[in-house]
């Protein structure tokens, strides 16, 4: 294995070089400080990350695997084509970008515009979990795949307000769920009654989990990565299933003819 000590002063080409040109199946990156674009294109490779990676971690990221003992930064896995990134931290805005392959599972949280862009094609499936919240523009665009909120670790409400006594919102999924959603679908775990609200052109369907089988192998990969999430507590609860509406699809164009 390969253990390479950075730090805050080692530019982030110095660092990709070293992992490409490198003979070795398994790469260990000590105190990773904002390194850019580490992965990316690349396939047989385990990479094990302490610290802070930069953005695009991953990008176009083939069959390798990469696990950040950390947060990670803006577009992880920026147009992956396969291969799994963990995170056992938050990550930024932008993650799984144009996303066409592979998985990404994040334990705690993630920003603005996750899966935005998402696509799938045939075998290629790609699929990310989320432990914790999502920002809003959840979905954007998305065209394909499979996008799990959790919603893990999050306050209780009390009597319709919140901790600090405002009306209750649900505090997991942000504004703009599923703006321009014309493929794929996003699971949502519910908290009580309380359901995403979504335009007319997503259907909204609730289920047990034990009902949704399509997704208990990722649900079982999340807690295999993260032994302190309960798999039973998952598969027990309700989520809240959204797909596009093929009724009334999404038709807004960016100009007018």
């Amino acid at each position: 294995m390969l253990e390479l000590k950075i730090d805050y002063t080692t530019p982030f080409e110095e660092l990709n070089e070293r992992i490409r040109n490198s003979t070795d199946s398994q790469i260990k990156i000590n105190n990773c400080v904002g390194q850019r674009y580490i992965a990316a294109g690349l396939s047989g490779k385990k990479i094990d990350i302490e610290g802070i990676p930069g953005n695009a971690l991953g990008a176009y990221m083939n069959d390798s695997v990469i696990n950040v003992v950390g947060n990670v930064q803006d577009a992880t896995g920026d147009t992956m084509n396969g291969g799994k990134i963990i995170v056992h931290g938050c990550a930024g805005d932008a993650t799984g970008y144009a996303m066409r392959g592979g998985e990404i599972y994040i334990r705690g949280n993630t920003g603005y515009r996750a899966g935005i862009h998402m696509k799938a094609y045939k075998e290629q499936q790609p699929v990310i979990v989320i432990g914790g919240e999502a920002g809003s523009f959840l979905g954007e665009y998305q065209a394909g795949g499979k996008i799990i909120v959790l919603g893990l670790d999050l306050p209780k409400k009390l009597d319709g307000r919140d901790y600090a006594g405002h009306p209750y919102k649900r505090p997991d999924i942000g504004d703009f769920l599923g703006t321009g959603m014309h493929g794929g679908k996003i699971y949502i775990r519910l908290h009580g009654n309380e359901e995403p609200e979504v335009p007319e052109y997503i259907v909204k369907e609730k289920f047990h989990g034990s009902e949704i089988a399509e997704i208990k192998s990722y649900l079982e990969q999340f807690c295999s990565y993260f032994d302190d999430v309960d798999l039973k507590e998952l598969v027990e609860s309700d989520f809240v299933v959204l797909s596009p509406n093929p009724e009334k699809p999404y038709k807004q164009t960016y100009c007018a003819n």
